[in-house]
This record gives C-alpha cells, sequence and structure tokens, in this order.
C-alpha cells in the first residue's frame, strides 16, 4: 500500500482551543462584572447587603430604663414617628419672635417657637448652626398663611406640621438630616 491513498490525519485542537478561549472570556467577564460589585460597594451579596447606615448621622436617644433598640438609626422624616414611651425627647427655643405680614389680609402674626427632637444632640446642633435659613423658613411659610385659618385650632395645628417640614427641608439642604419631630408655639398672637 502507498502512503499516497491515505487520508491525511485531522487536528483535534481546533475544537478544544474554541471551548477554551469560550470558557476564558465567561470567566473574564464574570470576574469584571465581580469585580464591579464590589468597587461600587454592592459587596457579591448584592440585594441581600443591608443598607449603609451613616456613622454620622443622629441617633434616636432611648429613653432611660428602656433596651437599647436596634432602630435607633436615623430615619427618613415624615416616614417614622418615634415612640415618646420608648425615646427621650430634646426641646430647643428659639429665642427671637417671628412676625410677619399675612397673606391677602392687612393683619399680622407674631409667634415664638420651640422644638423638639427624638435624636441626639446633633440635630439641636445642626438646627442651631442653621438658625439663619431657618428662620427665613419660618417666615415665608408664615407669610403664606391666612388669617382666618390660624384663628382655629385646625389652622394651628396644620401651621406647626408646614413649620416643621420647612425647618426639616432646610436642615437637610444643609446638613444632609432633618430630625425635629415636633414644632410648639410658646407665643401666637394675630392682629
Amino acid at each position: 500500500m502507498s502512503d499516497a491513498a491515505a487520508p491525511a490525519p485531522k487536528k483535534k485542537g481546533g475544537k478544544m482551543k474554541v471551548i477554551v478561549m469560550a470558557v476564558g472570556a465567561i470567566l473574564l467577564v464574570g470576574g469584571g462584572v465581580a469585580g464591579g460589585m464590589v468597587a461600587a460597594g454592592m459587596g457579591l451579596g448584592g440585594a441581600h447587603a443591608g443598607p449603609k447606615v451613616d456613622p454620622n448621622a443622629p441617633k434616636l436617644v432611648v429613653r432611660a430604663g428602656q433596651s437599647e433598640d436596634p432602630t435607633t438609626a436615623f430615619k427618613a422624616v415624615g416616614s417614622f414617628k418615634p415612640d415618646p414611651r420608648l425615646y427621650k425627647a430634646s426641646y430647643y427655643t428659639m429665642e427671637q419672635p417671628f412676625t410677619s405680614n399675612l397673606r391677602d389680609t392687612d393683619g399680622i402674626a407674631q409667634i415664638s417657637l420651640g422644638v423638639s427632637t427624638f435624636y441626639d444632640a446633633k440635630v439641636l446642633d445642626n438646627f442651631k448652626d442653621n438658625e439663619m435659613p431657618i428662620r427665613s423658613a419660618v417666615l415665608e411659610t408664615l407669610a403664606d398663611q391666612d388669617a382666618f385659618a390660624l384663628g382655629t385650632p385646625e389652622g394651628k395645628t396644620a401651621l406647626q406640621g408646614k413649620l416643621r417640614d420647612a425647618m426639616n427641608k432646610v436642615l437637610v439642604q444643609k446638613t444632609g438630616y432633618g430630625g425635629i419631630d415636633d414644632v410648639y408655639f410658646t407665643n401666637f398672637i394675630i392682629q
């Protein structure tokens, strides 16, 4: 028999090279995705990782005699109303009264305010540090009120909520956190 008539042997390495390259590409892409998730702070757990807690955020102040509560981390304003039986409130009275014209009348309102928070001293420190823009927001809110509505208990309660929201909005803009839970009138005159 002659060697010329025998078929040439087939190369077996062609398919193996393609498989090895495909597996290598998958591993490379998967490693890049995992590295990107770790770098972005999502970890490999993805949605299972708990929310990041800012160590500088205000913490709820637990009342004496109550056990430490895991919910003391800061929660967004309006999303959580602390139980006053479990948490201790801190109060601050603003020294200067507010005097403002009222909307669509010749009347004026003069009010004095106090605030409370169930969070630690960071909230009241931030409040004091930003009292000027907070005063401005209070005056803007007060000037937008109707004299007749302020003469009713419901109107005064609604004004307290609007003032709390205005103060917290300023605090969030300036410090990243609100934390004012209630606003109190220490003096209230409408003329």
